[in-house]
């Protein structure tokens, strides 16, 4: 039953289209565990190999699909609150989508010191961009701002994705496009993270000047 639903999601992978391009996305987006990294790059990749696809459009269904999967995390801890979100995290299906206490309290502890700002930039930093949309939920967060930020650092990170495999299509065969692109993705990750902090510094130096 593994192997054929493995199977079943690798064919599908392989014959992306906008529609799966969105639901993909959303499930990234959401709490299920879902890498972007093995979506939108091998769609840009076919769209530079074949023209199949329009890279433009890659990056905007799937910009609508993490939008889509960030209102399912941002209502889910809205409705449901602090406790059962926790209780949920430390449950064993939590543990199946990858989550417990310590991720939970790191996105609201980020989003809590960061203020409004940080839904845009969590969207653009590794372990917070699935997870940044439940703290702001939690604090009830205006759903104009969080989605006008949200779909903002979406749209960048898909962006940067979709860019890596239009143009790795050049110089990679597909079957090493994965691991590259997560070697980068990783380093721009990092890379946004020490300019958010370079940045935090500043701001709290000329604060303390003050």
């Amino acid at each position: 039953m593994i192997i054929e639903s493995a199977e079943f999601i690798k064919g599908w992978l392989e014959s992306l289209d906008y529609g799966s391009i969105t639901l993909l996305m959303t499930i990234e987006s959401s709490f299920i565990p879902f890498p972007s990294e093995i979506v939108i790059p091998p769609a840009a990749y076919d769209a530079a190999a074949t023209g199949r696809l329009n890279v433009y459009l890659v990056v905007f269904f799937a910009t609508i699909g993490a939008g889509l999967g960030a209102l399912i995390n941002y209502y889910l801890a809205y409705w449901l609150g602090r406790p059962i979100i926790y209780k949920f995290a430390n449950s064993r299906l939590g543990h199946m989508c990858l989550l417990d206490t310590e991720k939970i309290e790191h996105a609201e502890k980020y989003f809590d010191e960061h203020g409004i700002i940080s839904t845009f930039i969590g969207r653009l930093i590794p372990a917070i961009r699935q997870l940044i949309s439940i703290p702001a939920g939690l604090a009830r967060m205006p759903i104009g701002k969080f989605l006008t930020f949200t779909l903002l650092g979406a749209f960048i990170w898909n962006s940067i994705l979709a860019a890596l495999g239009y143009y790795l299509q050049r110089v990679l065969p597909k079957d090493q496009l994965i691991s590259k692109v997560t070697e980068y993705s990783h380093l721009i990750g990092y890379s946004f993270t020490a300019i958010v902090l370079v940045i935090l510094i500043y701001f709290i130096y000329k604060g303390t000047k003050k």
